[in-house]
């Protein structure tokens, strides 16, 4: 368990619970980046502390099925003001759509009907994410996404286009759902 750290009067700190992982049934944490501004109250986050609620062997984290830790970050805020983040985790090999959908992550928000979004087909740029962190471990830029996103924002992809490693992949990723509609922004 971690805490994101504000600079703000009203919130001292959030608590980061870590992510499950659906497959060996064991909690890891996920660290978010060190600097998140948030425009809607003027909150500003300094710092992350990550602290270990264990001793975890090398053993057992080796064991353990390759995977990914995902952080998915709504565009909208939490009434009192804190990000709504939710965690998952998944194997890698897959569309970041599919992950999406798959663990109840809300990727479409007002495009969520079957007249209103391609399918995952990459024409109507509907499933438009902004990778936060992470972003090594993902596919590099379709050309649809390079004809899609051409005006946007290099950290914006197409989760239908975007593959999320491999078999083997493990690692950490922070995916903005809606990234045109957030209210707070992201500093590095």
């Amino acid at each position: 368990m971690g805490l994101l750290q504000f600079n703000s009067p009203g919130i001292s700190s959030i608590p980061i619970t870590s992510s499950f992982n659906y497959n060996s049934k064991s909690l890891r944490p996920l660290h978010l980046p060190n600097q998140v501004s948030l425009e809607r109250r003027k909150l500003f986050a300094i710092s992350t502390n990550t602290t270990s609620g264990g001793s975890e062997s090398t053993d057992v984290a080796s064991e353990e099925p390759p995977s990914i830790d995902f952080a998915f970050v709504n565009s909208r805020l939490l009434p009192d003001g804190t990000p709504d983040v939710q965690y998952r985790s998944a194997c890698g090999g897959q569309k970041l759509r599919d992950i999406m959908l798959d663990t109840n992550i809300d990727l479409y928000g007002p495009y969520d009907g079957p007249l209103l979004n391609c399918s995952g087909g990459g024409t109507c740029g509907t499933c438009i994410v902004e990778v936060v962190e992470g972003k090594e471990i993902l596919s590099l830029r379709t050309d649809k996404e390079k004809e899609l996103l051409k005006k946007k924002p290099k950290t914006w992809r197409l989760a239908c286009q975007t593959m999320v490693g491999n078999k083997d992949s493990r690692g950490q990723i922070i995916i903005q759902q809606l990234p045109e509609w957030k209210v707070h922004e992201w500093e590095k």
